[in-house]
This record gives structure tokens, C-alpha cells and sequence, in this order.
């Protein structure tokens, strides 16, 4: 055969292969009269070109068992699929076949080695065989390394190799700009990236699109947006990957609007939108709470054929999840046909930031029971849930397989399980997590001081506000709210008065009306009645709901008539609906022995329809709750239950419990107030705590109203007597009853 013969046969191997008809190249392989290393070549790199990796080795290993011995190309193929697939321990078997043949001398294969390893996330290996490389004046090789730096999320060396590379006089090209501006997006590094726009222009690769879009990107990332808007301007191409990366940077700084408006100029230019654009745009109409125009883009996403697209879903069910439209989220995640974590996270993060907590939590189960395995935002989301249900258990649970996991955590994370614990009423365990943690903000603070308040530890919220300013940290809104509720709760009335000072001149941030409410109940329980009264007439924001409920609560305390029908007046217009002023207001009478008009109050509550909320107390024991009701006689074991509140009662009696009568807000026989006072609901939990729970464990019990008088101090014997103790928590904090006394001081 001719060398003219040969070289057609290669030819057409090499046409057939390259263009993926790989079928017709093997047949045609098969019929070549003499097949050299460069017929062989061509048909592994036309399967490597195709991923198809047993059959690309397979010929590899064929063709030197016929004798004919693999060129610098047939490597250099076989590493670039390597490289591209991931295929780490496949790459190394070829790079001991180059060790031993001294293909690892030449350049080329060379520059393919680094190229595999970085991209199989093996920097360390990549940047010993580029320093041991003999030819170092290679652009390729040098690009290699800067895109392994960048790719690894290693921006600061991708850099110092770029300076490197330039400083031995090799001239950087088309693929190595993109890479480098990626390492400089991810420093962030917008000086250098300035600098490296500088060598593109002065190198002609201004007008290249790959480069023109890694620019856009680069100054997006960076924050600087008029340097990026430049840059997209003056492109000569609608290229779709930028003006995608230039939305995502307007969605990163807040600017929402300018990130709505590019998309529209996109749509009006009839540029092909992909599933990128459109993942930002709904996030900004979430951000916005534009739900018209989100849903319009929806109809665009439908006729696009986009939906199907898990990104552009995932993005679907954030966006109406964030917008409160729970209804169309679920609709969306239903019709999905592939879910990820993502998909997940979005709709239970969106359920419990609705305050549908109780349905989080449950999907969050379905979640597991799909087999998907949480990330540390879902963690995190479901850890709020369960803080807000107080439900310990579960997110007991929730922090025992995310440990079991091994998945790294967040601040989020952290944050989230500082606060679960401590809305559950283990400030212990919240203690231990914050201290366990590296990393603190605001937020960390914030939550330990607010729990320690809540579990009846003031003087401890205060000790950690001061250690949070000698580290550095600046206290915000909330955090203030956290620091007022503590001093009230534990009648710290100059500290509080301080600190509500401090607020405005030493921070600038002006009080809301909690920061009022929190110093009305300050003032007001610590007997100030006036003081109160005179802070609520110097308010500077107008007073809502919250704050007339404090004034209301510590009109209860001191029974001042007058305050409390001016503040039950005020909610009755605020809301109207709320039974709670009236029932406050009723309760205030009945204790003052105004008997008629707490049944006028009783009256007016049937005439405008308004019906009480049943107090209930609730207690947890192996993952099943029980509910109690004052007088409740529907549980399975009432008799032992109703038994043991007997015992109780004569044991505590013996101890000095007298039943205060004025908790009995009703006007009938004093035995008959007696028994009532016996049987409330969080008397009847303990009960069924003692007789169920083991000796020792604590009882912890829930209750959706305020604790009453005689029921804490019937807890405090309790806890004396049966030496055990109660963690009660009621709708204002927690109580930790413990050899016959209770963390809040009497004081709540």
C-alpha cells in the first residue's frame, strides 16, 4: 500500500471519529489494510471525544497487545477525557503507563497531566508535575495551571501563577484571560481584575466573547456594576452568558430593578433567554414582591419550555414560596419530575418562614423518607421550626444527623441551634453550642441574650451583652429587644432605662414599638405605673398592640382599674377580634371582686362573637404529644392522673402550699374554687409527667397561655416534694422550678 493509501484510510477514520459517527469508523477501521499508530489514535480520540471510556481503554489496551505503540496524541486524548469525566484513577493508570514509557518528558503529555489532575481536584499533584516541567515557555501549560488554581477555588494562587507566567515573558491567550478574571471574581480581586483588563486590550483580545463575558462576570462579581455595564455595552455580540451574569450581579448588590430591567431589554432584543436568566429574575420579583409579574414570567418560562428545567423550578418554587403564595409553590414542586435538595429546602425554608412550621416539619420528614439528604440551609430552617414549636425531640434529632452527616457547619446552623435549644428551654445546651463556635455575628449574640432572658437568666442576658461589645460587636434592633425583655423580667429598672438610652445615642437606632412595650412592662410591674404613663405619652412612634397589651399586663400585676380599661379600650379597636384584653380585662375585675363587671365584660365578648382561647398545657414523651385541659378528663390514664393530683395535693399542703383563691376567677363556693384551681392543665401535665416519666428526668411541659399565680407556686412545692424538676414554658418564658424555687424570681 501506497503512503498516499495510508494516509487516505487515516483520514477518513479520523473524519468518521471526530464527528461522532463512531459506528461507521470502527467498521471502516476493522477493513484498513495497515493500520499505524495514527489510524488507532484517531478511533480512541473519536471515542474519547464521546466519554466512552471502556471502549476508548479498551482499544488502548488492543493496540499495544497488536504492537503498535501509543503516540503523545493517543495520551494526550485519553487524559483529556480523563480530565473532562473526572476519571481520577483512570488518568493515573496513564500517567504510570507515561512514567514508564517517558512520555512524562514530553511537553504535551505533560501539559495533559496537569490539566487531569487539577480538574480532578488534585491540585498538590498538578502543581508538582508543572514546577518539574522542562518547558516552561508553553502558554498552554501555563493556562493548565491558572484554570486548576481557579477552578479549585484557589483565586489567590490562579493569580500569583498569572503574574508568574507573565513575568517569564509567556504571553497569556483567549483561555487563559477567562480563567484568571474567574480567580479574580472569586478573591474578590477588582483592582487586579482591572489590571488583567488592561493586558487583554493591550494583547487584541478585547473584541473575543469568551473574554468580553469572563470580564462582565469578573466586574459583577467584584460589586462593581458601572465597570461590568461597561463592559456589556461595548460587546459587539448579545451574548446571553453575560447579560446572565450581569442580572445575577444586580441581584447580588440589592438592585433588583436594574436586574428586572436588563431582563426585559433581553426579552425586547428576542436574545434566546436560557435556564440561567431566568433563575435570577425570579429571585428578584421574590425579592420585590412583585407576584404579577413573577407569574407572567412564569407563562414566558411555560411557552419557552423551560419548566421542565430543575433549576428554572427550583427557582419557581423559592420564588412563590418567598412571595407567600404556598399554594402555586406546591403546585410547581408537584409537577416536577426529578427533585433535588434544592427543591426541597426551597419549599420546607418557604413553609416555616410562613410560619407554617408544623407543615415544614412534615415535609421535611417526606424529604427523608425520599431519600434526599439535607444540606445545611434546610438544617438550619428546620431547626427555626422546631424552635418555634418548641418540639426538642425532633430537633434534638435534626442536630444528631447533621453531626452524623459530616457535613461542615454554618453560622446559619450554629445560629439556628442556639436558638432552638434555648426556646426549648435548655440554655445549657445553647451555651455549649455557642461556645463550641469559631465564628459569631450578631445574630449568635442576639439569640443567647434573648434566651437567657426567656428562661428566666436577665442578669446572664446582660453578661453577655457586655461580652458581645468587648468583642467588637455592634448590637442591632433586635438585639436590644432581647436585652429590654431581660431587664424586665428581672426588675432591673435602671438597667433597662440605660440601655433603652443608649439605643438612639449611642448606636443610632431609633425604638420601635417593642423597645416601648418592653419598658412599659419594665416600669410598669416594677410599680412605676406613672413613669409608664408617662413614657406612652412621649412616644415617638404611635403605639400598637403590643404595647397596650404590656401596659394591660402590668395593670393585672397592680390591679390599677383606671390604665387597664384605657389600654383594653385601645385593643379593643386595634384588634378586634382578640379575645385576650378582654379576658385580661374580665380577669382584673374578678380579682378586685368587681364580679358584675366582669360578667359585663363576659357579656360583651358573647355579643361581638369573640371566644376565648382554651388554655391547654402540653408534655412530650416519646415522640407523642399529650394535651391537657383545665378539668380534662378525656386522657387514657385519668384515673392515675387525677390519682396523683390527689397525692399532690395533700403532699404540697403539708409542705406550706396554701391555694391562692384570687386565681379562681369565678363566683361560687370557695371548696368549689379550690377543686378548680387543682385541676388547671399544667397541673394535670405534671401529674401525668410524675406518674410516667422516669424518677429524675425532667418534666418539661408547654402551655399556650401565661402560667397562673397559684399554679407557679403549686410548681415550686412540687419540685420540693417529688424533688424533681418542671420546665414550664407559657406564652411569656420559661420557668425552671427546682428545689422549690423558680429561675424567674417570682418576677414574670
Amino acid at each position: 500500500m501506497s503512503e498516499r493509501d495510508e494516509f487516505s484510510w487515516n483520514t477518513m477514520v479520523a473524519g468518521y471519529a471526530h464527528s461522532g459517527r463512531l459506528f461507521e469508523a470502527k467498521q471502516l477501521f476493522g477493513v484498513v489494510p495497515r493500520k499505524s499508530s495514527i489510524t488507532w489514535s484517531s478511533l480512541i480520540s473519536g471515542y474519547c471525544r464521546c466519554g466512552s471510556e471502556a471502549e476508548a481503554f479498551q482499544l488502548f489496551c488492543q493496540m499495544q497487545y497488536e504492537g503498535q505503540k501509543p503516540s503523545q496524541f493517543t495520551l494526550g486524548s485519553l487524559l483529556t477525557m480523563c480530565a473532562s469525566n473526572a476519571l481520577l484513577s483512570r488518568g493515573e493508570q496513564i500517567h504510570g503507563y507515561a512514567i514508564k514509557t517517558l512520555f512524562d518528558k514530553n511537553g504535551f503529555v505533560n501539559t495533559g497531566l496537569v490539566d487531569m489532575y487539577a480538574k480532578c481536584n488534585r491540585i498538590l499533584q498538578a502543581q508538582c508535575l508543572f514546577e518539574a516541567a522542562s518547558d516552561r515557555q508553553s502558554h498552554i501549560l501555563w493556562t493548565a495551571m491558572v484554570t486548576g488554581y481557579a477552578q479549585n477555588n484557589d483565586g489567590l494562587n490562579a493569580i500569583k501563577c498569572f503574574q508568574d507566567m507573565k513575568a517569564e515573558g509567556v504571553e497569556p491567550n483567549q483561555f487563559t484571560f477567562p480563567s484568571v478574571l474567574t480567580a479574580c471574581a472569586a478573591v474578590p480581586a477588582s483592582n487586579f481584575g482591572a489590571q488583567v483588563h488592561g493586558c487583554i486590550i493591550r494583547s487584541g483580545f478585547e473584541a473575543n466573547v469568551f473574554v468580553e463575558s469572563a470580564l462582565v462576570d469578573m466586574y459583577a462579581k467584584c460589586g462593581d456594576l458601572k465597570s461590568a455595564r461597561i463592559a456589556l455595552e461595548t460587546m459587539e455580540v448579545d451574548d446571553v452568558v453575560s447579560w446572565n451574569s450581569m442580572i445575577v450581579g444586580c441581584v447580588r448588590q440589592g438592585f433588583e430593578e436594574e436586574a428586572l430591567l436588563l431582563f426585559k431589554k433581553m426579552h425586547a432584543r428576542g436574545m434566546d433567554l436560557d435556564d440561567f436568566t431566568y433563575p435570577s429574575v425570579l429571585n428578584s420579583y421574590a425579592s420585590t414582591g412583585d407576584m404579577g409579574n413573577a407569574k407572567s414570567v412564569h407563562c414566558l418560562i411555560v411557552k419557552t419550555g423551560f419548566e421542565p428545567y430543575m433549576l428554572v423550578s427550583n427557582a419557581l418554587v423559592d420564588m412563590y414560596a418567598k412571595g407567600a403564595d404556598l399554594l402555586s409553590a406546591f403546585k410547581v414542586f408537584n409537577s416536577m419530575i426529578g427533585r433535588d435538595v434544592i427543591s426541597w429546602t426551597s419549599l420546607v425554608t418557604g413553609l416555616a418562614h410562613n410560619n407554617s412550621h408544623e407543615e415544614a416539619i412534615k415535609l421535611f420528614c417526606e424529604m427523608r423518607l425520599a431519600g434526599i439528604s439535607p444540606d445545611q440551609i434546610v438544617t438550619a430552617s428546620i431547626l427555626s421550626a422546631c424552635a418555634e414549636l418548641t418540639v426538642l425531640q425532633f430537633g434534638q434529632q435534626v442536630h444528631a444527623n447533621f453531626i452524623k452527616s459530616g457535613l461542615k457547619s454554618t453560622l446559619s446552623v450554629d445560629n439556628s441551634l442556639v436558638a432552638m435549644y434555648a426556646k426549648c428551654g435548655c440554655i445549657e445546651d445553647a451555651n455549649r453550642v455557642f461556645n463550641s463556635m469559631t465564628i459569631r455575628d450578631v445574630i449568635t449574640w442576639t439569640a443567647l441574650i434573648v434566651g437567657y432572658a426567656q428562661n428566666g437568666k436577665g442578669k446572664d442576658s446582660l453578661a453577655v451583652y457586655h461580652k458581645m461589645i468587648a468583642r467588637g460587636t455592634k448590637p442591632d434592633f433586635i438585639t436590644f429587644i432581647g436585652l429590654l425583655f431581660a431587664c424586665s423580667h428581672a426588675g432591673l429598672v435602671d438597667q433597662g432605662l440605660h440601655y433603652f438610652e443608649s439605643m438612639d445615642k449611642v448606636y443610632g437606632i431609633k425604638p420601635g414599638p417593642d423597645h416601648y412595650a418592653c419598658m412599659i412592662d419594665l416600669l410598669g410591674r416594677s410599680g412605676k405605673m406613672e413613669e409608664a404613663k408617662k413614657l406612652l405619652n412621649q412616644m415617638d412612634v404611635e403605639p400598637d398592640a403590643t404595647v397596650w397589651k404590656a401596659l394591660l399586663g402590668a395593670c393585672r400585676v397592680h390591679r390599677n382599674l383606671e390604665l387597664a380599661e384605657r389600654a383594653a379600650r385601645a385593643l379593643f379597636e386595634l384588634e378586634p377580634q382578640n379575645a385576650m384584653p378582654y379576658v385580661m380585662l374580665s380577669n382584673i375585675y374578678s380579682a378586685a371582686g368587681f364580679w358584675e363587671n366582669a360578667s359585663g365584660i363576659r357579656r360583651l365578648m358573647k355579643e361581638r362573637g369573640i371566644s376565648k382561647e382554651p388554655g391547654c398545657s402540653w408534655i412530650e414523651t416519646n415522640s407523642n404529644v399529650h394535651t391537657f385541659m383545665s378539668e380534662d378528663r378525656n386522657h387514657p390514664m385519668t384515673d392515675q392522673i387525677y390519682s396523683k393530683i390527689d397525692e399532690i395535693m395533700i403532699k404540697i399542703k403539708a409542705a406550706g402550699y396554701v391555694p391562692d383563691l384570687n386565681f379562681a376567677l369565678h363566683d361560687v363556693d370557695e371548696e368549689v374554687r379550690e377543686l378548680g384551681l387543682a385541676y388547671h392543665s399544667e397541673k394535670l401535665a405534671v401529674a401525668f409527667g410524675l406518674v410516667l416519666l422516669p424518677q429524675g428526668a425532667p418534666i418539661r411541659i408547654y402551655k399556650n397561655l401565661r402560667v397562673c399565680g397559684d399554679c407557679h407556686t403549686a410548681m415550686k412545692f412540687i419540685s420540693r416534694v417529688f424533688h424533681c424538676r418542671i420546665i414550664l414554658r407559657d406564652s411569656n418564658c420559661f420557668h425552671h422550678f427546682k428545689e422549690g424555687t423558680c429561675s424567674c424570681g417570682d418576677y414574670w
